[in-house]
């Protein structure tokens, strides 16, 4: 049995399952079921209204990571509903590789349900990814790093279109939902924990542990790929990857500076930079590279954010216990 490239799968063939690994994913994305609507925003509107709540610094922090977000979650989506999900063969994957792309929908949902409730213009929202260099940046390099899977006539025959297949595996798992998703949740959450903004707050907590659950998703059909496949993970193309990675560091710490120059309390824009390099230290691990930055968490309390052991269930409005929490990525 293969991941890709196994003509003998039959995609509609559930069972037996090859790939343990991607049905606990999935299974672990069910139990972290949610909808943006079941969260309130009346203390968030609340709060956008006043003129004394919120600085400067955390309203323009609060526009940037909308605009950035309510656009890249359609790219994401894209990727994987127009180029991986076609690559990949096997049908344990590819169930869950559904459950992501509607994950997906729900979080470009999110960002409608929050435009709304702020009444934000969205021609100002929505167009940010063009408008605002740093986010535009990040955009445009992931497309970059992705651009040969979403040709059509594209297969991953031969050692060399596995390489480049994987090379855009690690672009849209690893670089945009493993790094570029990251400095922005810590700054909602870091808003979270002074009481402003708690319902986008929340909505961005749900949504990490989403993302937490794609990145090791991503990872473990990385790694499978090049298990099955040695012969692509040259030194030369590890290099190549390592390179690819710093420089995605480089840009997200440029948006980091660029939506929260003058910091907000307690946390200033340096710290949000570090917190990109201790998290790019643990994208290369995974995949087995070697670290580059050496950086300590200066957030710990992140993994309060991603820790599933609980988890509210939206229908009967408590919490309950989650079992399966050992699999996350959280930083």
């Amino acid at each position: 049995m293969a991941i890709i490239n196994n003509s003998k799968t039959d995609p509609n063939k559930i069972l037996p399952m090859t790939y343990k690994w991607a049905r606990q994913h999935y299974r672990d994305g069910v139990a972290n079921n949610w909808v943006p609507e079941e969260v309130s925003m009346q203390q968030d509107i609340e709060q956008w209204k006043s003129k004394t709540i919120l600085s400067d610094s955390e309203r323009r922090m609060i526009l940037w990571n909308l605009g950035f977000f309510s656009t890249a979650e359609s790219l994401t989506a894209n990727n994987l509903v127009l180029a991986v999900y076609r690559q990949v063969t096997n049908p344990e994957c590819r169930q869950y590789i559904l459950r992501q792309a509607y994950e997906e929908a729900v979080h470009t949902d999110t960002f409608i349900y929050c435009c709304d409730s702020l009444g934000l213009d969205p021609d100002q929202i929505y167009t940010m990814y063009n408008t605002v260099p740093s986010i535009k940046a990040k955009d445009d390099y992931v497309v970059k790093l992705t651009t040969s899977i979403f040709d059509p006539t594209f297969e991953t025959k031969g050692i060399d279109n596995i390489r480049k297949f994987l090379h855009d595996l690690i672009g849209y798992y690893v670089i945009m939902e493993g790094i570029f998703f990251y400095a922005g949740f810590a700054m909602m959450l870091a808003l979270r924990r002074q009481g402003k903004m708690v319902g986008i707050g929340e909505q961005f907590e749900y949504i990490m542990r989403d993302e937490s659950i794609h990145l090791a998703f991503g990872c473990d059909l990385i790694n499978t790929i090049k298990a099955e496949n040695p012969a692509i993970w040259t030194q030369e193309f590890q290099k190549e990857i390592t390179a690819l990675i710093k420089e995605s560091v480089e840009l997200e710490k440029v948006y980091a500076r660029d939506a929260c120059p003058q910091g907000v309390l307690g946390i200033n824009a340096d710290q949000f930079c570090n917190y990109v390099e201790h998290i790019a230290d643990r994208r290369l691990e995974r995949i087995d590279l070697p670290k580059v930055y050496n950086q300590e968490n200066p957030f710990p309390w992140m993994a309060q954010s991603t820790d599933l052991t609980k988890e509210k269930n939206f229908f009967e409005t408590r919490v309950t216990e989650y079992q399966n929490a050992g699999s996350l990525e959280w930083e």
